[in-house]
Protein backbone atom coordinates (compact mmCIF):
# COMPACT_ATOMS: atom_id res chain seq x y z
CA UNK A 1 0.00 0.00 0.00
CA UNK A 2 1.30 3.41 -0.86
CA UNK A 3 1.41 5.89 1.97
CA UNK A 4 3.73 8.08 3.89
CA UNK A 5 5.04 6.53 7.07
CA UNK A 6 5.33 9.43 9.44
CA UNK A 7 7.08 7.41 12.11
CA UNK A 8 10.06 6.61 9.90
CA UNK A 9 10.89 10.26 9.27
CA UNK A 10 10.45 11.07 12.93
CA UNK A 11 12.78 8.33 14.09
CA UNK A 12 15.48 9.27 11.59
CA UNK A 13 15.30 12.80 12.95
CA UNK A 14 15.66 11.54 16.51
CA UNK A 15 18.79 9.64 15.58
CA UNK A 16 20.21 12.80 14.10
CA UNK A 17 19.60 14.56 17.40
CA UNK A 18 21.65 11.92 19.14
CA UNK A 19 24.47 12.21 16.66
CA UNK A 20 24.12 8.48 16.00
CA UNK A 21 25.10 7.19 12.58
CA UNK A 22 23.32 4.06 11.41
CA UNK A 23 19.97 2.63 10.45
CA UNK A 24 16.71 4.31 11.45
CA UNK A 25 15.09 3.00 14.58
CA UNK A 26 12.25 0.83 13.30
CA UNK A 27 11.82 -1.94 15.85
CA UNK A 28 8.21 -2.93 16.29
CA UNK A 29 6.84 -0.75 13.48
CA UNK A 30 3.26 -1.87 12.79
CA UNK A 31 2.33 -4.03 9.82
CA UNK A 32 -1.04 -2.60 8.89
CA UNK A 33 -3.35 -3.92 6.19
CA UNK A 34 -6.00 -1.24 5.82
CA UNK A 35 -6.95 1.62 3.52
CA UNK A 36 -5.79 4.15 6.10
CA UNK A 37 -4.29 4.16 9.59
CA UNK A 38 -2.71 6.38 12.21
CA UNK A 39 -1.61 6.33 15.84
CA UNK A 40 -1.01 9.45 17.91
CA UNK A 41 0.04 10.35 21.43
CA UNK A 42 -3.30 10.95 23.12
CA UNK A 43 -1.82 13.46 25.57
CA UNK A 44 -0.10 15.72 23.06
CA UNK A 45 -1.50 14.89 19.62
CA UNK A 46 1.93 13.94 18.29
CA UNK A 47 1.71 11.69 15.22
CA UNK A 48 3.75 8.53 15.76
CA UNK A 49 2.81 6.57 12.67
CA UNK A 50 0.59 7.18 9.68
CA UNK A 51 -0.27 5.33 6.51
CA UNK A 52 -2.47 6.91 3.84
CA UNK A 53 -3.73 9.09 6.67
CA UNK A 54 -4.87 12.04 4.56
CA UNK A 55 -7.25 10.25 2.18
CA UNK A 56 -10.99 10.72 2.69
CA UNK A 57 -12.43 7.27 3.35
CA UNK A 58 -15.67 5.84 4.66
CA UNK A 59 -16.05 5.93 8.44
CA UNK A 60 -19.52 4.39 8.95
CA UNK A 61 -20.67 4.62 12.60
CA UNK A 62 -17.50 6.39 13.71
CA UNK A 63 -19.55 9.37 12.47
CA UNK A 64 -21.31 9.18 15.83
CA UNK A 65 -18.19 10.61 17.47
CA UNK A 66 -19.02 13.98 15.93
CA UNK A 67 -22.60 13.59 17.12
CA UNK A 68 -21.24 12.86 20.62
CA UNK A 69 -19.17 16.03 20.48
CA UNK A 70 -22.07 18.26 19.42
CA UNK A 71 -24.45 16.76 21.98
CA UNK A 72 -22.01 17.33 24.82
CA UNK A 73 -21.26 20.82 23.57
CA UNK A 74 -25.00 21.60 23.53
CA UNK A 75 -25.30 20.35 27.12
CA UNK A 76 -22.29 22.40 28.19
CA UNK A 77 -23.76 25.51 26.54
CA UNK A 78 -27.09 24.96 28.30
CA UNK A 79 -29.02 24.45 25.05
CA UNK A 80 -30.20 20.99 26.11
CA UNK A 81 -30.16 18.93 29.32
CA UNK A 82 -29.31 15.30 29.94
CA UNK A 83 -32.61 14.68 31.71
CA UNK A 84 -34.87 16.41 29.21
CA UNK A 85 -37.34 14.17 27.39
CA UNK A 86 -37.89 14.00 23.65
CA UNK A 87 -40.83 12.38 21.89
CA UNK A 88 -39.32 10.59 18.94
CA UNK A 89 -40.34 11.49 15.42
CA UNK A 90 -41.79 9.06 12.90
CA UNK A 91 -38.44 9.12 11.05
CA UNK A 92 -36.58 8.09 14.20
CA UNK A 93 -39.13 5.38 14.96
CA UNK A 94 -38.85 3.84 11.50
CA UNK A 95 -35.05 3.89 11.39
CA UNK A 96 -34.70 2.71 15.00
CA UNK A 97 -36.70 -0.38 14.14
CA UNK A 98 -35.48 -1.04 10.59
CA UNK A 99 -34.29 -4.63 10.07
CA UNK A 100 -30.56 -5.06 9.59
CA UNK A 101 -29.51 -1.77 11.17
CA UNK A 102 -27.68 -1.47 14.47
CA UNK A 103 -30.20 -0.13 16.96
CA UNK A 104 -31.82 0.02 20.33
CA UNK A 105 -35.49 -0.29 19.35
CA UNK A 106 -37.50 2.83 20.21
CA UNK A 107 -41.27 2.86 20.64
CA UNK A 108 -43.53 4.94 18.44
CA UNK A 109 -44.85 7.96 20.31
CA UNK A 110 -42.58 7.30 23.30
CA UNK A 111 -40.37 9.92 24.96
CA UNK A 112 -36.74 9.30 25.91
CA UNK A 113 -34.21 11.38 27.78
CA UNK A 114 -31.13 12.79 26.10
CA UNK A 115 -29.01 10.60 28.38
CA UNK A 116 -30.86 7.43 27.37
CA UNK A 117 -30.47 8.22 23.69
CA UNK A 118 -26.82 9.17 24.12
CA UNK A 119 -25.96 5.91 25.85
CA UNK A 120 -27.87 3.91 23.24
CA UNK A 121 -25.86 5.66 20.52
CA UNK A 122 -22.44 5.30 22.16
CA UNK A 123 -22.69 1.79 23.62
CA UNK A 124 -24.97 -0.04 21.18
CA UNK A 125 -24.28 2.24 18.18
CA UNK A 126 -28.00 2.94 17.90
CA UNK A 127 -28.66 4.72 14.62
CA UNK A 128 -32.17 5.81 15.55
CA UNK A 129 -30.84 7.26 18.80
CA UNK A 130 -28.21 9.27 16.91
CA UNK A 131 -30.83 10.73 14.60
CA UNK A 132 -33.07 11.59 17.56
CA UNK A 133 -30.18 13.44 19.19
CA UNK A 134 -29.55 15.37 15.98
CA UNK A 135 -33.18 16.52 16.02
CA UNK A 136 -32.93 17.52 19.69
CA UNK A 137 -29.80 19.61 19.11
CA UNK A 138 -30.60 21.21 15.76
CA UNK A 139 -34.30 20.73 15.09
CA UNK A 140 -33.68 18.49 12.10
CA UNK A 141 -30.97 16.15 10.92
CA UNK A 142 -30.34 18.34 7.89
CA UNK A 143 -29.50 21.32 10.12
CA UNK A 144 -27.43 19.08 12.36
CA UNK A 145 -25.32 17.95 9.40
CA UNK A 146 -24.48 21.61 8.75
CA UNK A 147 -23.30 21.89 12.35
CA UNK A 148 -21.21 18.73 11.96
CA UNK A 149 -19.29 20.09 8.99
CA UNK A 150 -18.92 23.51 10.60
CA UNK A 151 -17.52 21.93 13.75
CA UNK A 152 -15.10 19.80 11.73
CA UNK A 153 -13.72 22.96 10.14
CA UNK A 154 -13.49 24.65 13.54
CA UNK A 155 -11.53 21.69 14.93
CA UNK A 156 -8.98 22.02 12.14
CA UNK A 157 -10.06 18.94 10.21
CA UNK A 158 -9.22 19.15 6.50
CA UNK A 159 -10.38 15.96 4.81
CA UNK A 160 -14.02 15.28 5.73
CA UNK A 161 -17.61 15.31 4.52
CA UNK A 162 -20.45 14.53 6.92
CA UNK A 163 -23.86 13.73 5.43
CA UNK A 164 -25.82 12.34 8.39
CA UNK A 165 -25.59 11.95 12.15
CA UNK A 166 -25.45 8.16 12.41
CA UNK A 167 -22.92 6.95 9.87
CA UNK A 168 -25.45 4.98 7.86
CA UNK A 169 -25.14 5.05 4.11
CA UNK A 170 -27.80 7.50 2.94
CA UNK A 171 -29.14 4.79 0.64
CA UNK A 172 -30.06 2.74 3.74
CA UNK A 173 -32.10 5.50 5.38
CA UNK A 174 -35.42 4.40 3.84
CA UNK A 175 -35.51 7.53 1.71
CA UNK A 176 -35.31 9.79 4.80
CA UNK A 177 -31.75 10.99 4.32
CA UNK A 178 -31.06 14.54 5.58
CA UNK A 179 -32.16 17.54 3.59
CA UNK A 180 -29.29 19.00 1.60
CA UNK A 181 -27.64 15.63 0.97
CA UNK A 182 -27.96 13.11 -1.85
CA UNK A 183 -29.28 9.52 -1.69
CA UNK A 184 -25.87 8.04 -2.54
CA UNK A 185 -23.85 10.27 -0.17
CA UNK A 186 -21.49 8.75 2.40
CA UNK A 187 -19.71 10.04 5.49
CA UNK A 188 -16.02 10.25 4.62
CA UNK A 189 -13.12 11.43 6.81
CA UNK A 190 -9.36 10.84 6.70
CA UNK A 191 -7.63 8.77 9.38
CA UNK A 192 -5.75 11.84 10.63
CA UNK A 193 -8.94 13.86 10.93
CA UNK A 194 -10.64 11.04 12.83
CA UNK A 195 -7.67 11.10 15.21
CA UNK A 196 -8.12 14.86 15.53
CA UNK A 197 -11.80 14.42 16.35
CA UNK A 198 -11.02 11.70 18.90
CA UNK A 199 -8.31 13.84 20.51
CA UNK A 200 -10.61 16.83 20.85
CA UNK A 201 -13.54 14.71 22.01
CA UNK A 202 -11.68 13.22 24.97
CA UNK A 203 -9.80 16.41 25.82
CA UNK A 204 -12.78 18.73 25.63
CA UNK A 205 -15.20 16.20 27.12
CA UNK A 206 -13.20 13.61 29.10
CA UNK A 207 -16.44 12.23 30.49
CA UNK A 208 -16.89 10.70 27.03
CA UNK A 209 -14.71 7.81 28.20
CA UNK A 210 -17.04 7.00 31.08
CA UNK A 211 -19.63 5.83 28.56
CA UNK A 212 -17.44 4.61 25.70
CA UNK A 213 -15.51 2.45 28.19
CA UNK A 214 -18.58 0.44 29.20
CA UNK A 215 -18.71 -3.10 27.85
CA UNK A 216 -22.45 -3.21 28.45
CA UNK A 217 -25.31 -1.43 30.20
CA UNK A 218 -29.02 -2.01 30.61
CA UNK A 219 -31.37 0.24 28.68
CA UNK A 220 -34.43 1.37 30.62
CA UNK A 221 -34.05 -1.23 33.40
CA UNK A 222 -37.26 -2.27 35.10
CA UNK A 223 -39.46 -1.42 32.11
CA UNK A 224 -40.86 -3.49 29.27
CA UNK A 225 -38.17 -1.91 27.08
CA UNK A 226 -35.30 -3.25 29.20
CA UNK A 227 -32.48 -4.77 27.22
CA UNK A 228 -28.75 -5.19 27.63
CA UNK A 229 -26.80 -2.91 25.34
CA UNK A 230 -23.50 -4.59 24.44
CA UNK A 231 -20.65 -2.47 23.14
CA UNK A 232 -19.30 -3.15 19.68
CA UNK A 233 -15.77 -2.29 20.89
CA UNK A 234 -13.88 -5.58 20.93
CA UNK A 235 -10.97 -4.18 22.98
CA UNK A 236 -13.01 -3.53 26.13
CA UNK A 237 -12.87 -5.71 29.23
CA UNK A 238 -14.72 -8.97 28.77
CA UNK A 239 -14.57 -8.76 24.97
CA UNK A 240 -12.86 -11.15 22.55
CA UNK A 241 -9.90 -8.85 21.87
CA UNK A 242 -9.54 -7.33 25.35
CA UNK A 243 -6.75 -4.77 25.50
CA UNK A 244 -5.45 -3.50 28.82
CA UNK A 245 -6.42 0.14 29.38
CA UNK A 246 -8.85 0.39 26.46
CA UNK A 247 -11.76 2.74 27.16
CA UNK A 248 -13.02 3.90 23.77
CA UNK A 249 -14.00 4.96 21.30
CA UNK A 250 -16.12 3.84 18.31
CA UNK A 251 -16.47 1.13 15.67
CA UNK A 252 -18.12 1.36 12.28
CA UNK A 253 -19.20 -1.05 9.56
CA UNK A 254 -20.95 -0.55 6.23
CA UNK A 255 -20.44 -2.10 2.79
CA UNK A 256 -19.02 1.23 1.63
CA UNK A 257 -16.65 1.87 4.53
CA UNK A 258 -15.72 -1.71 5.35
CA UNK A 259 -14.74 -2.22 8.99
CA UNK A 260 -13.42 0.82 10.82
CA UNK A 261 -12.36 1.60 14.36
CA UNK A 262 -11.10 4.52 16.42
CA UNK A 263 -9.50 3.13 19.58
CA UNK A 264 -7.86 4.62 22.64
CA UNK A 265 -6.19 3.20 25.71
CA UNK A 266 -4.48 4.63 28.79
CA UNK A 267 -1.78 3.06 30.97
CA UNK A 268 0.04 4.82 33.80
CA UNK A 269 -0.90 8.24 32.51
CA UNK A 270 0.17 7.50 28.93
CA UNK A 271 -2.62 7.53 26.35
CA UNK A 272 -2.60 6.63 22.67
CA UNK A 273 -5.27 6.97 19.99
CA UNK A 274 -5.41 4.84 16.85
CA UNK A 275 -7.60 4.84 13.75
CA UNK A 276 -8.09 1.99 11.27
CA UNK A 277 -10.10 2.53 8.09
CA UNK A 278 -11.27 -0.64 6.32
CA UNK A 279 -9.07 -3.27 7.92
CA UNK A 280 -8.21 -6.18 5.66
CA UNK A 281 -7.42 -9.82 6.34
CA UNK A 282 -4.66 -11.87 4.70
CA UNK A 283 -6.83 -12.29 1.61
CA UNK A 284 -7.44 -8.57 1.25
CA UNK A 285 -11.03 -8.81 2.45
CA UNK A 286 -12.61 -6.46 4.99
CA UNK A 287 -12.42 -8.06 8.41
CA UNK A 288 -14.16 -7.11 11.64
CA UNK A 289 -11.61 -9.03 13.70
CA UNK A 290 -8.66 -7.39 11.94
CA UNK A 291 -9.76 -3.90 12.92
CA UNK A 292 -9.28 -4.91 16.57
CA UNK A 293 -6.09 -6.90 15.96
CA UNK A 294 -4.50 -4.09 13.98
CA UNK A 295 -5.72 -1.41 16.38
CA UNK A 296 -4.04 -3.32 19.20
CA UNK A 297 -0.85 -3.40 17.14
CA UNK A 298 -0.99 0.37 16.65
CA UNK A 299 -1.56 0.94 20.35
CA UNK A 300 1.25 -1.49 21.17
CA UNK A 301 3.51 0.57 18.96
CA UNK A 302 2.80 3.58 21.13
CA UNK A 303 3.14 1.85 24.48
CA UNK A 304 6.08 -0.38 23.58
CA UNK A 305 8.22 1.85 21.40
CA UNK A 306 7.74 5.31 22.92
CA UNK A 307 8.00 6.90 26.32
CA UNK A 308 7.41 10.32 27.78
CA UNK A 309 10.64 11.68 29.25
CA UNK A 310 11.54 14.89 31.08
CA UNK A 311 14.76 16.85 30.78
CA UNK A 312 15.90 19.27 33.48
CA UNK A 313 19.00 21.32 34.28
CA UNK A 314 20.83 18.28 35.60
CA UNK A 315 20.63 16.74 32.10
CA UNK A 316 22.60 19.60 30.54
CA UNK A 317 26.28 18.95 29.90
CA UNK A 318 27.35 21.65 32.35
CA UNK A 319 24.35 22.16 34.55
CA UNK A 320 25.57 23.32 37.95
CA UNK A 321 23.06 24.25 40.57
CA UNK A 322 24.67 27.68 40.62
CA UNK A 323 26.10 30.05 38.03
CA UNK A 324 29.15 32.22 38.59
CA UNK A 325 28.34 35.94 38.97
CA UNK A 326 30.58 38.85 38.01
CA UNK A 327 30.65 41.95 40.24
CA UNK A 328 27.87 40.67 42.50
CA UNK A 329 27.61 40.80 46.26
CA UNK A 330 27.30 37.02 45.99
CA UNK A 331 29.62 35.23 43.62
CA UNK A 332 27.15 32.50 42.63
CA UNK A 333 23.49 32.48 41.68
CA UNK A 334 21.04 29.59 41.92
CA UNK A 335 18.97 29.09 38.77
CA UNK A 336 15.91 26.98 38.04
CA UNK A 337 13.26 26.14 35.48
CA UNK A 338 9.50 26.27 36.04
CA UNK A 339 8.96 22.83 34.51
CA UNK A 340 11.10 20.28 32.62
CA UNK A 341 11.20 19.83 28.88
CA UNK A 342 8.71 17.00 28.25
CA UNK A 343 9.12 14.91 25.09
CA UNK A 344 7.66 11.70 23.70
CA UNK A 345 10.62 9.77 22.33
CA UNK A 346 11.37 6.32 20.97
CA UNK A 347 12.58 4.22 23.88
CA UNK A 348 16.34 4.08 24.36
CA UNK A 349 16.64 7.57 22.85
CA UNK A 350 16.68 9.51 26.11
CA UNK A 351 20.38 8.85 26.67
CA UNK A 352 21.15 9.94 23.12
CA UNK A 353 19.18 13.18 23.28
CA UNK A 354 21.21 16.14 24.52
CA UNK A 355 20.09 19.34 26.21
CA UNK A 356 22.18 22.40 26.97
CA UNK A 357 22.03 25.44 29.21
CA UNK A 358 22.43 28.63 27.19
CA UNK A 359 22.79 31.89 29.14
CA UNK A 360 21.60 35.18 27.66
CA UNK A 361 24.63 36.58 25.76
CA UNK A 362 23.63 40.11 26.76
CA UNK A 363 23.87 39.19 30.46
CA UNK A 364 27.21 37.39 30.64
CA UNK A 365 30.88 38.17 30.44
CA UNK A 366 33.17 36.65 27.81
CA UNK A 367 34.02 33.84 30.21
CA UNK A 368 30.37 32.99 30.88
CA UNK A 369 29.69 34.75 34.19
CA UNK A 370 26.35 36.46 34.77
CA UNK A 371 26.70 40.20 35.28
CA UNK A 372 25.20 41.69 38.45
CA UNK A 373 22.75 43.11 39.33
CA UNK A 374 20.22 40.32 38.81
CA UNK A 375 16.63 40.28 40.06
CA UNK A 376 14.91 37.23 41.55
CA UNK A 377 12.77 35.60 38.86
CA UNK A 378 14.67 37.30 36.04
CA UNK A 379 15.19 35.23 32.92
CA UNK A 380 18.90 34.61 32.51
CA UNK A 381 18.86 32.01 29.72
CA UNK A 382 17.22 28.87 28.39
CA UNK A 383 17.55 25.12 28.71
CA UNK A 384 17.09 23.69 25.22
CA UNK A 385 17.30 20.49 23.20
CA UNK A 386 20.17 20.44 20.74
CA UNK A 387 19.04 20.06 17.12
CA UNK A 388 15.37 19.23 17.88
CA UNK A 389 13.70 16.78 15.47
CA UNK A 390 10.98 17.65 13.01
CA UNK A 391 7.66 16.38 14.33
CA UNK A 392 4.05 16.35 13.22
CA UNK A 393 1.02 17.05 15.36
CA UNK A 394 -2.67 16.92 14.64
CA UNK A 395 -4.44 20.31 14.55
CA UNK A 396 -4.79 21.77 18.04
CA UNK A 397 -2.30 19.27 19.41
CA UNK A 398 0.25 20.49 21.90
CA UNK A 399 3.60 20.61 20.09
CA UNK A 400 6.54 19.90 22.33
CA UNK A 401 8.49 22.87 23.61
CA UNK A 402 12.18 22.24 23.02
CA UNK A 403 13.29 24.97 25.39
CA UNK A 404 12.29 26.39 28.77
CA UNK A 405 13.28 29.62 30.47
CA UNK A 406 15.99 29.54 33.11
CA UNK A 407 15.41 32.10 35.87
CA UNK A 408 17.29 33.46 38.88
CA UNK A 409 16.30 32.01 42.24
CA UNK A 410 17.30 35.11 44.19
CA UNK A 411 18.34 38.71 43.77
CA UNK A 412 22.07 39.47 43.48
CA UNK A 413 22.95 43.11 43.92
CA UNK A 414 26.03 44.67 42.40
CA UNK A 415 28.95 44.70 44.82
CA UNK A 416 30.21 48.05 46.10
CA UNK A 417 33.28 49.73 44.59
CA UNK A 418 35.32 48.83 47.67
CA UNK A 419 34.42 45.14 47.43
CA UNK A 420 35.07 45.03 43.70
CA UNK A 421 38.46 46.73 44.16
CA UNK A 422 39.45 44.33 46.92
CA UNK A 423 38.50 41.38 44.73
CA UNK A 424 40.51 42.81 41.86
CA UNK A 425 43.63 43.22 44.02
CA UNK A 426 43.22 39.73 45.43
CA UNK A 427 42.89 38.30 41.94
CA UNK A 428 45.99 40.20 40.80
CA UNK A 429 48.18 38.70 43.51
CA UNK A 430 46.76 35.22 42.91
CA UNK A 431 47.80 35.49 39.29
CA UNK A 432 51.36 36.48 40.33
CA UNK A 433 51.85 33.46 42.50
Amino acid sequence: MNGRKTASALLVSMLAVAGFQGEAFAAGEPEIHADGAIVIDGNTGKILYGENEHEELGIASMTKMMTEYLVQEAVEDGKIKWDQSYKISDKVYQLANAPGLSNVPLKQGESYTVKELYEAMVIKSGNGAAIALSEIVAGSEGEFVKQMNAKAKELGMKHYHFVNSSGLSNVDMLGMYPEGTEPDDENVVSAEDMATLAYRLIHDYPETLETSGLSSKKFRPGTDEELTMKSTNGLLKGKSFYYKGADGLKTGTTPFAGTTFTATAERNGNRYISVILDAKDANGQSSSAERFIQSAELLDYGFNEFEEVDFSLKDANAAPGNIKVYNGKERELGVSIKEPIALTLPKEQKEKTEVELVLDPDKVTDDGKLIAPIEKGEKVGVLKVKNPPEEEYIPDGEPASYSVDVTAEETVEKASWVVRSARGINSFFKDLF
